[in-house]
């Protein structure tokens, strides 16, 4: 496969894009203890306010998500990506300042809104720009560099001090901001903004019946996704415990084995796609992976501390079919209302977290916890296969058209 110059500037800027948003992203859960330690919250108080933080980031992010969709719908993929990027590197550099807990939640809301414009312009850029038959390796190159972020957030926050971790942060973005001048913008985009069609309508996607049902099918295969990392990895410790994991598991070493296994899955589920060449059979073989281990992380008891950390690693990478299913929602609508879809669906696949943690807990009393995680599983991961069979095929699928909205 031949790549001309622009093309591989656009795959590579959009790429190291998405690593420092992951970087981002995933940086206050491995700070937030520190973090909240030194500015003085008391530790019968620690996980209630960084629950509060936490959401406040989320609220951030679904609002972002519908926000920087339109504008990349209405103003161009460009502008999203320029936007997006300087708006989460100052809150995160100004969050490595932040005097209390107030200022701090509102902080991240501010780093969501931002956070949430990165993935979905840079997919809907690259997906324009590449050819229909090869777009796929670009937009799989995107996410398996991207979430490598998540690796070096651990990392810094291990051996760094929380504040020098947010500096991090945001002064990467802001040197990537500068590279991103020589980005070109998507000629799809071009030719249709010198055009009447109405675009960046995101209400029109709950108006018809058809529109909608693909629109939610799109989100709901992403789900099982942030049921792994959001309740698998996240409380990993815990859920470990119950296991009878023989040693001490920690949250940041588990995030960064499972995104280890997410940035090879990744590139490898969209490999399948282009070898297949289709979607939906490389996210069902993924799909299917996911549930086997699924299946096994509740079932097997006494764990190895390094044989646990395998299993995260497997997990994130039956987990790695992300480029392939925000590419999906690329692919399922017009140039008029792609940014909008690409931008909002996993948005609120990574707001899926808040249901699916609270189906977790109201099961957990009665059904015990293991059973509760598996239970939440076996819904959301049937529901993504029946979603998937509703989808369509969108490997090779010209995508210079409108949507009729």
């Amino acid at each position: 496969m031949r790549v001309q110059r622009p093309v591989f500037f656009t795959v590579l800027i959009s790429a190291l894009g998405y690593f420092v948003d992951i970087y981002d992203l995933l940086l206050f859960g491995i700070v937030r203890v520190p973090s909240l330690r030194d500015l003085g919250v008391p530790e019968d108080q620690m996980l209630d306010v960084g629950v509060r933080l936490l959401n406040f980031q989320m609220a951030g992010m679904l609002l972002g998500g519908i926000a920087w969709g339109v504008l990349g719908d209405l103003r161009g993929r460009k502008s999203v990506l320029f936007g997006s990027i300087l708006l989460y590197s100052l809150a995160n550099i100004a969050n490595a300042f932040v005097p209390n807990p107030e200022v701090y939640a509102w902080l991240r809301f501010a780093a969501g809104i931002g956070l949430a414009g990165e993935l979905g312009a840079a997919i809907t850029l690259v997906s324009e720009v590449m050819s229909k038959e090869h777009r796929g390796y670009g937009t799989a190159i995107v996410a398996s560099v991207g979430i490598l972020g998540a690796v070096l957030a651990s990392m810094i926050g291990d051996y760094f001090s929380w504040k020098v971790a947010y500096l991090v942060g945001g002064f990467m973005g802001l040197a990537l901001l500068a590279l991103r001048a020589g980005l070109l913008e998507s000629g799809m985009f071009r030719s249709m903004s010198q055009g009447q069609v109405a675009r960046g309508r995101f209400h029109q996607l709950f108006m018809n019946r058809k529109v909608f049902t693909r629109y939610l099918c799109c989100i709901l295969i992403g789900v099982p996704i942030w049921y792994i990392i959001g309740v698998l990895i996240t409380f990993a410790p815990e859920l470990a415990r119950e296991l009878g994991v023989q040693g001490v598991v920690t949250g940041s070493k588990s995030i960064m084995w499972a995104y280890l296994g997410l940035s090879i899955g990744d590139l490898s589920a969209g490999l399948l796609s282009q070898y297949l060449r289709s979607r939906r059979k490389s996210v069902l073989l993924f799909l299917s992976l996911s549930l086997v281990l699924i299946v096994t992380y509740v079932s097997l008891r006494e764990w190895s501390v390094p044989a646990f950390y395998f299993l995260c690693a497997a997990l994130g990478f039956s987990a790695g079919y992300w480029a392939v299913f925000v590419t999906i929602g690329a692919e399922q609508f017009g140039t008029n209302i792609r940014a909008t879809v690409a931008t909002s669906v996993p948005n609120f696949v990574r707001g899926s977290v808040v249901p699916v943690t609270l189906s977790f807990q109201a099961l957990r009393e009665p059904l015990g916890v293991l059973p509760a995680v598996l239970t939440v599983g076996l819904v959301v991961t049937g529901m993504a296969l029946v979603a998937l069979y509703f989808l369509k095929e969108t490997y090779g699928r010209d995508l210079d058209y409108y949507e009729t909205l």
